[in-house]
This record gives C-alpha cells, structure tokens and sequence, in this order.
C-alpha cells in the first residue's frame, strides 16, 4: 500500500509538472525573455528550493545492484565536461551555459585521483587496470599488478589481476565491451587482457623474445580469456590473417589482416559456443538486422582499426556510440542474472591529443547521448550506472568571454600581442605555431572548422595528458559509496560490493519491492528528472 507521504509526493509531482512544462515551453520561445528572468533573485530562489527538496528526498539504495554499467570518457577531464556542455546545448539552440548533461542528473560524485604507481601523469593502460581491477599498475601494462615490468614478458606470470567484467561472468552474469576505438585497445583490453605492453595488439605485435617466454597478444586474449557476449568497436585487421583483404576497404593494404599465425579469431569467438546463437557484423546494415531476442552474442567490428571520429562518421556503414550501447544492453539484459557493460567513449582522448576541441567534444556530447539512451533502456532501481574518466588533458577555455559565446569562438578582448584569441586552448601539443616570433593570426583561417587545431603554450607533436583529478558520476544500488576523494582502483571495489562479486561476500541485502524509501527515491528521481527536462528546455 503506498504510504501517505508517497501519495503526497504523487500529488506534488501531478501539480509541479504541468508548471515545470509551461515554464520550459515559455523558455524555448525567447531566451532573451530568459536573461530577463535571470535577473530576478527570485527566478534562482525557486531554481535552488526546488533542487534542494529533490536532495532532502534523495535515499541510498542500499541493496545489491543485479547489473553494472561503466560508462568511461577516455580523456574526459572536468573541462572537457563542461565546454561539452555548452557544446551540447548550443547544438540544440540554446546559449549552453544552462544545459544538463545526462551524467549532470547523476545523484553521487566524487573526484578520482588518476595517478598511477610509477607515473604521476598517467596513461590509459594503468588507469584502466585501476578502475576495471581495483588496483593502480605501471603505466603500458593492462590487467597486472605493478609487480609487472613494462615490455619485459616474463614479469607477467604471477602478477595478473582480475576485471569486474571477469568476475561478473564468473557468477553468470552476461558481459559486454562498447568502444569507438579498437576493442583491443588499452582502456577495453584491461577488463579481460593482462599484458605487459598496451600495443600488443595482434601477434605480428609480440617481438620474438615474448613469443618464446609465452606471452599472447591482446586480440587472441579477447577471444580466450572470458567468454564476453557482446564485443562492439573497431579493431578488425588485429583478428584475420595477414593479407586478407579488409571487408571495407578491400584494395587498402594498409587494413590488410595482420596476423602472423594465420588465425581468424573472429571463428576462433563465433564457434566458441556451439550452443549459443553468436552472430558477427561489420556493416551497419547487418547491425541493424540483428534480431536481439534471437541472439545470445555478438561480435562487432567496424573499422580496421579505430572507429572514425563521429564528425566523420559514414552513417550508412558505421553504427553510433549511442546505437551500439543500446543494442549491447537490448542483448545482454535477457540474462535473469544480470549483466555488467563496459562502454568507452574512446575517441575523446584521440582529439586531444590531436589538438582539435571539435573532434573531442563532439564525441564527448556522443558519450552522454548513449548514457542518456542507457537510462532510457535502465531501471535505476536494479542498475548501477556509473560514468567517469581515465584522465584528464591540458585542455582549458577561458577569456572572460560572454554568455552564449560560441564554445569554439573568439574571447572577446584581444591579447596583449594585439591578436585574437579562441576560449578553447591547449597548455601543449601541435597547435603550437610561431611565425618570426609571433603566434598566427587566427582569423585567417575557419576556426570552426572540424578540423581546427586550437593554439597551444608548447611546441609538441602530441598534445598531453592532464595529472588533475576527474569526476565520478554514480545513481543506482550503492551509487553513494561514490562520495569525497577517492583512488581511481576504488571505483572498481564500489562496483563488485554492490553486485556482491569477489571479493566480497558481506553483501548488501537483496532489494524488497513496495517499500516507502523506494517511493521517496522514485519521487526524487521524478522530481530531477522533471527539473532537468526544464533546464534543457532553456
């Protein structure tokens, strides 16, 4: 029976949600009509009451959590976060500032502390190791402890640690990986991999000293590890002998397979289980005709190597990273048992370091577009969802630039060299340029082109990772054990007590229907959910 305060709430929500809209409705029609309301205390005193009785609302949900979602921003610093913000809201029509992300409506946060054991600024392959094995490694490594040497082969025998993704399918859970970049790569090859070089992608990758001390190159440990039932991202040329001709681009020699052994590791995963209806894809077309209620488990590869940047993204061929984590959660959640997803936004970290903004941020609005279609597809009640980052760049925006400013524009003033300057910087990288002493003058070019390479402080072929910490964001069962300051290993630990994996077993209750503190966190999340649909209407 619903308790009194529960039909209470119901009754708030019927009266504050018509208002909520007609508000929202009024605000798309002008924004300057909004500016004005800004002025008003008022205005920001209702904003803010109204925030603060969806936080006084807001209960833990402490009971066990049935599947795990990790969504990871590869180089998806605090930065990079709120310029896509804007970005995301300027794309729809709106001056940005205002606009909730879908990871901005997560209830807990907390920063992580992104070094790793030998490198104060650290890489992708230590910090996966961290959040997908719960403990902080060397740099180059994935899925080892840090008694592991990089590139020496015989220091990986006895120091293997064990992902989430691994133990989740230990207990029969289903389990999946989601990457706009190769599957084999560093920040996907950490859940199921344990090498002591992130580049070993393929065996033609091994030098021959590794081979003889036993060492296996990533793909073939992808197929062979752990059974995962749906693999989606790039990496083709990595599980085909070498000379086969890519599906793609059949006359490029370049994407050729590149396998020394002559396997094909895609038959090698397809037969693995003869009981099970496997299916894999390379085409969007094929993608789009997988029946989900008539497979088990899929295998999708779509780019020889890395998938391409979404600004350039073939549409007819090459599925989004919103569609591929819908269509992974469509799989994987037949499973009575539940499962755990691991879903990267790969790509955001490649247009850093290519000194581009464009390229970065607008796969980062992509990554919260498929954790928006995730909570879609989701009950918070029974999914753990959380998103973070690996680490952060040298990525920044300033310059005292105004309200609605367009995030890849100008600063309004000039500097003190009487040249223009964009609010999107880099501290390094390739964007560095001097002519005779002097920066360029940019508004001899497109600086809203896809491609624009932002100016940077220092001259670097490649421009850097950043050493800050980054932000966790996490709703569902234990979503409050993510809170302060926190080593990045710790997200990893949340995520298997929350699904009572090893090692814990002191677990949290199983979750009871009907009760009233379910009501107040359903009330809440209707609450903030009415709330952000009004801020994204602004």
């Amino acid at each position: 029976m619903p308790t009194a305060k529960c039909t209470a709430n119901r009754h708030l929500l019927i009266l504050l949600g018509p208002m909520l809209l007609a508000v929202g409705r009024s605000a798309m029609e002008s924004q300057a009509a909004l500016y004005e309301l800004e002025r008003e205390p008022a205005y920001w005193d209702a904003q803010a009451r109204a925030t603060l009785d969806a936080a006084l609302k807001l209960r833990p949900r402490e009971h066990q959590a049935k599947n795990l979602i990790l969504f990871v921003g590869d180089g998806m610093g605090v930065s990079t976060v709120s310029a896509a913000r804007i970005l995301r809201g300027q794309m729809e029509g709106r001056s940005g500032e205002e606009t909730m992300l879908a990871m901005d409506t997560f209830p807990y946060l907390a920063l992580s502390k992104t070094y790793s054991v030998d490198k104060q600024v650290a890489d992708s392959a230590s910090t996966a190791t961290a959040y997908h094995c719960g403990v902080k490694a060397n740099a180059k490594t994935v899925g080892l402890s840090a008694n592991a040497v990089a590139y020496e082969c015989n220091t990986t025998f006895g120091n293997e640690v064990f992902s989430v993704l691994r133990r989740a399918k230990a207990q029969g859970k289903s389990v999946g990986v989601v990457t706009t970049t190769r599957v084999q790569h560093a920040s996907p090859a950490a859940a199921y991999a344990h090498s002591v070089s992130r580049s070993w992608y393929s065996d033609a990758d091994l030098p021959f000293s590794a081979q003889q001390q036993g060492c296996v190159d990533i793909a073939t440990q992808l197929v062979t590890n752990v059974d995962i039932d749906v693999i989606l991202g790039g990496g083709r040329m990595y599980m085909t002998p070498k000379g086969t001709p890519d599906p793609e681009y059949p006359t490029s020699n370049s994407r050729k397979g590149d396998r020394k052994d002559k396997k094909n590791l895609i038959d090698v995963w397809l037969k693995a289980k003869p009981n099970k209806k496997s299916h894999y894809v390379w085409h969007r077309k094929e993608f789009d005709e997988i029946n989900v209620k008539a497979t088990d488990r899929l295998m999708g590869l779509f780019e020889p190597k890395d998938m391409r940047f979404e600004v350039f993204r073939n549409r007819t061929r090459d599925p989004s990273i919103v569609e591929m984590t819908e269509k992974a959660i469509q799989i994987l959640s037949k499973n009575p048992k539940g499962y755990f997803l691991f879903v990267e936004g790969g790509r955001i970290d490649h247009g850093h370091h290519s000194g581009i903004a464009k390229l970065a941020l607008t796969e980062a609005v992509m990554f919260d577009r498929a954790i928006q279609r995730a909570a879609q597809l989701t009950r918070e009640y029974d999914t753990l969802t959380v998103v973070t980052a690996d680490h952060s760049h040298v990525f920044t925006f300033g310059g005292n630039t105004p309200r609605g400013n367009p995030i890849f524009g100008l600063a309004p003033k000039k500097a003190d060299d009487k040249l223009p300057f964009t609010s999107l910087l880099y501290a390094n990288g390739p964007g560095y340029v001097h002519i005779n002493g002097t920066r360029g003058n940019i508004t001899m070019v497109d600086y809203y082109d896809e491609e624009y390479m932002q100016q940077a402080a220092v001259p670097l072929d490649v421009e850097t990772h950043g050493g800050e910490d980054v932000a966790i964001y996490a709703k569902g069962p234990m979503a409050h054990l993510i809170h302060g300051v926190k080593e990045q290993n710790y997200v990893a630990h949340v995520m298997a007590y929350a699904a009572c994996l090893e090692p814990y077993k002191n677990c949290p209750p199983h979750p009871h229907s009907h009760t009233s503190s379910g009501c107040v966190n359903r009330t809440s999340s209707l609450l903030v959910g009415l709330l952000s649909f009004l801020w994204l209407l602004r």
